[in-house]
């Protein structure tokens, strides 16, 4: 159901809006908010005249003055449900936490990362919602059924997640990659350099992006595919991925490429195919999603599915501003692209 903002905190909000910042400046509130988040995907004259109706309606000062006010914290939260280990064993995050403090101190944000991996600290997180200390969440969590989504709708959050809400119904403003996109066009850049055995080291089995990108692959086959060929890793990190790349080896030996679902899984992948005496390229291609710092260091360098968390951190930022304006926004699809590299 959608989540309406709590009619306390929206009585106090008083001043311009995104809204009237749009209506001023004839464009989309859409395209006032990638001005106001550093101008990606606007034109110049969008952003003109975006800098025109800001100026003109005073939005941006109105909106330290209700900050001032107490009508809000200037406090966002970055939620993530996993360890700090395998939190910072993944360069991608530290690349996308970059992105997103660059784009809420714009907005005049303050931006803090919060582990919630016991029920303790979702607790804390959700009273903080309540008592008005966090203007807004940003939610990322590989585990699509987690309880921390419908606890923040319950507590009337301003709240956005990064990936998909996994079997509970919970509608959350979401921003979402191409999974199943780059999952096919990686894999038919695998089939197109002559292999004819192309397995899949996914993600665990609980995360909605792992069944996208297994999907991805089987869109790709030229028959129907093999489950012998599909391998979960038990969690996103480089052990896991070691094991299960050496599971699949056991079962199909005859394979001669791998999709796999993360660059950090990839990584491990390689060190188990290279533990087995198999060459790469040679006997097995290999292909991450991510295009990660671990992409372009590992040896051979791993052809993947580049994400801009540039463009991730934008969604997100975008839609948060439109949940503190009181919108009611859709979700976000961040597009991928394929990256060739000597592993394939």
């Amino acid at each position: 159901m959608p989540v309406e903002v709590e009619p306390r905190r929206r009585a106090r909000r008083a001043g311009p809006t995104i809204d009237d910042v749009a209506a001023a400046a004839g464009v989309s509130r859409g395209t006032v908010s990638r001005v106001l988040n550093g101008g990606h995907g606007a034109s110049p004259a969008a952003a003109t005249a975006v800098t025109a109706a800001v100026s003109a309606t005073g939005y941006v000062a109105n909106h330290s003055a209700r900050t001032l006010a107490g009508a809000r914290s200037g406090a966002v939260a970055l939620v993530v449900t996993e360890s700090q280990e395998r939190l910072f064993e993944d360069p991608t995050f530290s690349v996308l936490l970059r992105e997103l403090t660059t784009r809420l101190t714009a907005q005049g944000f303050t931006l803090f990362l919060a582990l919630a991996t016991e029920p303790e600290t979702r607790a804390g997180i959700v009273r903080q919602v309540r008592s008005g200390l966090l203007d807004g969440v940003l939610l990322v969590s590989t585990h699509g059924d987690e309880p921390l989504f419908a606890e923040l709708l319950d507590a009337g959050a301003a709240a956005v997640v990064l990936g998909p809400a996994l079997g509970r119904g919970v509608e959350l403003p979401q921003v979402r990659a191409q999974n199943r996109t780059g999952a096919r066009e990686l894999t038919r850049h695998l089939l197109s350099r002559g292999r004819t055995r192309v397995a899949v080291l996914a993600g665990p089995t609980d995360t909605a992006g792992a069944h996208e990108r297994v999907a991805g692959w089987a869109d790709a086959l030229p028959g129907e595919p093999d489950p012998c060929m599909v391998e979960h890793a038990a969690e996103y990190s480089h052990e896991a991925g070691r094991e299960a790349m050496s599971v699949l080896l056991a079962r199909r030996p005859d394979l001669d490429a791998v999709f796999v679902a993360s660059d950090l899984l990839a990584g491990g992948a390689l060190v188990a195919l290279a533990d087995a005496g198999r060459s790469v390229p040679g006997d097995v291609a290999v292909g991450g999603f991510d295009d990660s710092v671990l992409a372009r260091t590992s040896a051979p360098p791993l052809t993947t599915v580049h994400l801009p968390h540039d463009l991730v951190a934008q969604g997100l930022v975008d839609l948060l501003l439109q949940r503190l304006d009181g919108g009611r926004p859709g979700p976000v699809t961040v597009p991928t692209w394929l990256v060739i590299r000597g592993s394939s």
